[in-house]
This record gives structure tokens, C-alpha cells and sequence, in this order.
């Protein structure tokens, strides 16, 4: 199923500086119709300019941001080490009120693919009243046991990869210990080792998101600067479990009665199926899309196919 039509955008501009923070936000479609909000994966990742075209921009009012540090947010992390300050999971749940807010939008769908899926529940937690529905694709709550198999146990079914990786920071443990020995190095004065930790950082992060011979390499991880960025945010985040206590699939219950599409490939490596399972267990009435194979990225093949009609039945619903 290939993606919408690129659709000009409606509204953008930066939200209020606060924390020293100007978040980037557009709006796309019509804004007559549901809203649903984007919402990027990494940590840090910033949106892709292919995210909208998962949405149909006759049937939603589409709205992006980049997250704090991320994309055209300022500061970047890739620029400024700044960026990292006053950022944190509860921060980025202020921001998209405050742009719900400003848009004048009462409620909305959220979307979320990998991180962002986290940053959806925690949203959806804080202000369920706010939420008509979710829409959660390759699935995490970054809790230590996902995080633990992504920076250790995967390694299993990547021995050279993350032998490679576990150079990079030799006396680290295998699991979110990666995550603090990265940060202290991407935090260096010293240029070289800050830019040779997030070599070594995405190298791995490619490694895992190219299992799946249909993924498609988006590039990105070519840029210094966006690599730099990614993996300071990245590291940033997952070295806190993303300050999510109790952790989110201990509270999974309270979002029941929502309308949850949850879509995961079987063997994703960075974002296992159990996650979503144990979601689905949790919140009945939500519907579980299980994709063949480990691809995990979003924008193309089966797992966006399965995005776009999940915003379809959605938008039918709301």
C-alpha cells in the first residue's frame, strides 16, 4: 500500500521557548476533520518528512513536532550539549499540550512508532481524557527488559556487530550499562570521541534496524551532526529508563476503553513482539497486527501498509 500524497503543510512554526526549548511543529490535511498527532521515534530522531504520508490528509488533521533537541527543535543535540537539559520524558508530554493548546485541538488520536509509541502511553497516561484512540507501531515502553535485549541480548543474533559496539566502551555491561558508558563519551569535550561514540552508537542502531532484508536505510545516520544528536538523546534517555516509574507496563491497565491498534513484527530485535502482546493483554478490546518477518522500520513495506489502515478504521471510529 503505497503512502499518501504529499500534502503542503497547513500551519508551522516553534512553540514558546521554555527550558530554553523552541519546539517545531506543522500541521497537515484538513483541519475540519479528527486530529492525530505524530509522534517520532528514536529518542531523537526527529520527523521524517515521509511521516504525514501515513495519514490520509482528506480524513485527519495531522499534526508533527520534532522532539526537544531533535530535528529542527532548537537547541540541537547534535549542535549543543544544552539540548539535553530540561529534557525529559514529562517534558515532551508538556510540549504536546501546550501544542494541542495552541492549535486549538480538544482531543486527538496519538500515533506513535517505536519510541514515539512509549512517548504516546506516557502522553495517554497524563491526559487519557485528551486521547480518542492510539495507534502504536513497533512497540516499546523502554522498560529494562526491552532495553537489556536491545543492547544485550540482541547481540546473540549480531555476534560481530556488537562485538564492534562493545569496543566502543569496553568496561560497560551488555544492556542499558551500554546506554551510560555511551553517554559519558558523547558528552567529551574532546570532538574526536564524541563523534567516535556516535559512530560506534549507530553503527549498532543500523545493525539491528537492517535484520529484515526489506528494511530500507534511510540515510540519515550518514550526517555527523544528526548522529551526534541521536545517540546524545538516545543515551540520554534509555540510561534513565526514560524516568517512567512505576514503569508503564506495570499501569498498562488504566488505558483501557481506549481504541488501541498495536503493530509489531514478530522478530523485530529492537522492539519485541512480547511488549505489544502484554499491551494487548492488558487493554482489552485492542487490536494486535502481528507483521511477518523483523522489519522494523515504518514508512514502507507491511508494517506502513498496516499504519495506513489502522488510520483508516480509526478515522471511521472517531
Amino acid at each position: 500500500m503505497a503512502l499518501f500524497k504529499a500534502s503542503p503543510p497547513l500551519q508551522s512554526g516553534w512553540l514558546p521557548k521554555e527550558d530554553g526549548h523552541e519546539v517545531w511543529w506543522q500541521t497537515f490535511g484538513d483541519v475540519s476533520r479528527p486530529a492525530v498527532v505524530l509522534l517520532h521515534g528514536g529518542p531523537g530522531a526527529g520527523t521524517s518528512e515521509r511521516l504525514p504520508r501515513l495519514f490520509d490528509p482528506e480524513r485527519w488533521h495531522i499534526v508533527t513536532l520534532d522532539q526537544r533537541g531533535s530535528g529542527r527543535s532548537r537547541p540541537h543535540a547534535g549542535e549543543n550539549l544544552r539540548a539535553l537539559h530540561a529534557n525529559t520524558t514529562d517534558c515532551l508530554v508538556s510540549d504536546l499540550e501546550r501544542l494541542r493548546s495552541l492549535i486549538g485541538v480538544e482531543r486527538w488520536t496519538v500515533y506513535g512508532a517505536s519510541w514515539g509509541t512509549t512517548l504516546a502511553q506516557a502522553y495517554a497516561h497524563a491526559h487519557k481524557d485528551r486521547v480518542t484512540g492510539l495507534i502504536l507501531a513497533a512497540v516499546t515502553t523502554t522498560g529494562q527488559v526491552e532495553l537489556d535485549q536491545l543492547y544485550g541480548g540482541a547481540g546473540m543474533f549480531l555476534p560481530e556487530a556488537f562485538e564492534a559496539f562493545r569496543a566502543g566502551a569496553p568496561d560497560s555491561a551488555p544492556g542499558v550499562g551500554m546506554a551510560e558508558a555511551h553517554a559519558t563519551r558523547l558528552a567529551s569535550d574532546d570532538p574526536g570521541i564524541a563523534f567516535e561514540a556516535a559512530r560506534a552508537w549507530c553503527r549498532w542502531e543500523e545493525a539491528v534496524l537492517q535484520v529484515d532484508p526489506r528494511a530500507e536505510p534511510s540515510g540519515r545516520f550518514d550526517d555527523p551532526v544528526f548522529r551526534l544528536g541521536f545517540a546524545r538523546i538516545v543515551t540520554h534517555y534509555f540510561r534513565h529508563l526514560a524516568w517512567l516509574d512505576p514503569p508503564l507496563l506495570d499501569r498498562a491497565g488504566y488505558l483501557a476503553g481506549l481504541p488501541v491498534t498495536l503493530i509489531n513484527s514478530r522478530l523485530d530485535l529492537s522492539c519485541p513482539l512480547s511488549t505489544a502482546w502484554s499491551l494487548h493483554r492488558a487493554l482489552p478490546g485492542s487490536v494486535l497486527k502481528i507483521i511477518p518477518g523483523s522489519l522494523h522500520g515504518t514508512l514502507y513495506g507491511p508494517l506502513a501498509a498496516a499504519i495506513i489502515e489502522a488510520g483508516g478504521a480509526h478515522a471511521e471510529a472517531v
